[in-house]
């Protein structure tokens, strides 16, 4: 059409005929809105919601006050070339699959348990539950695995000085110990690896009171001694009187109550821990 005016000089209607349109239809101009803001919206809540289709975000925003017939929230829709995204097929293993053997003694096959979470930036991390005692290993053997992870080749004498009921039963099995003997001996684990911070997941389970406040005169020292960081989650409020300058109250994921230990109310954290 424009062709045919600006060059040929043809006025709009005999173009028009030439086309073969009505000249109404060449004049026309689309008075439909912007939509712009519309449009925004609907792409945030299809990222938000990436298994919702169009007629769920049409009644999604009509719960927000925009009032939108559905066609023409179809066609915006499809103009922004939104479309519902499929989930991933299921992973299958190639090749054929081979049953588990059976063991015939004990020690063939040994687990591990783990706890997995991820943190704000995404980045994934597993923590070993548990003592997790090498229970046909010696103590000694034991806590050489915690070796790998530094530049030393033995145990130091100063791992003994912290736990000497580990050095009497250091050719000891594992499974042999007492429940308190087999947390010192993975705290003494952890420690030849030489951690800035240690982490301890309710170090008092399944001990008895006596160990409970040797292990908590133990982590004083090491506090003290080596200057690390020690951050541990407890329920027995007596131990973590003994073994804590800072403490905090953690209810729901969130942190309800502070307090360093000199300025600490014992009523005011039993009534936290109270059922």
């Amino acid at each position: 059409m424009n062709w045919a005016i600006n060059e040929k000089r043809h006025s709009q209607r005999r173009a028009c005929a030439l086309v073969g349109i009505d000249p109404k239809t060449y004049r026309y101009r689309s008075k439909r809105p912007d939509d712009a803001v519309i449009r925004k919206r609907l792409r945030e809540l299809a990222a938000e919601r990436r298994r919702f289709g169009y007629r769920r975000l049409h009644t999604l925003l009509r719960r927000e006050g925009v009032e939108i017939n559905w066609k023409k929230l179809y066609r915006l829709y499809r103009e922004e070339r939104l479309t519902v995204r499929k989930r991933g097929g299921r992973k299958r293993a190639l090749g054929t699959r081979r049953p588990m053997t059976i063991p015939q003694s004990s020690n063939q096959r040994w687990s591990l348990d783990f706890v997995s979470d991820a943190l704000v930036d995404s980045r994934r991390f597993r923590i070993r539950q548990g003592r997790m005692i090498f229970s046909a290993m010696t103590v000694e053997e034991n806590i050489e695995t915690g070796l790998a992870g530094s530049n030393k080749t033995k145990i130091s004498d100063d791992i003994y000085e912290l736990f000497p009921v580990l050095l009497e039963m250091k050719d000891r099995r594992g499974g042999n110990l007492s429940g308190g003997q087999q947390q010192q001996l993975a705290i003494a684990r952890a420690l030849v690896s030489e951690p800035k911070i240690l982490l301890l997941d309710e170090p008092t389970e399944g001990i008895q009171p006596s160990i409970i406040k040797e292990i908590a005169q133990v982590l004083r020292r090491i506090r003290d001694e080596r200057g690390l960081s020690i951050l541990f989650s407890e329920q027995v409020l007596s131990f973590v009187m003994d073994a804590a300058d800072r403490i905090m109250v953690i209810e729901n994921g969130n942190i309800v109550h502070e307090d360093m230990r000199e300025d600490v109310n014992e009523e005011t954290i039993i009534g936290y821990l109270s059922v």
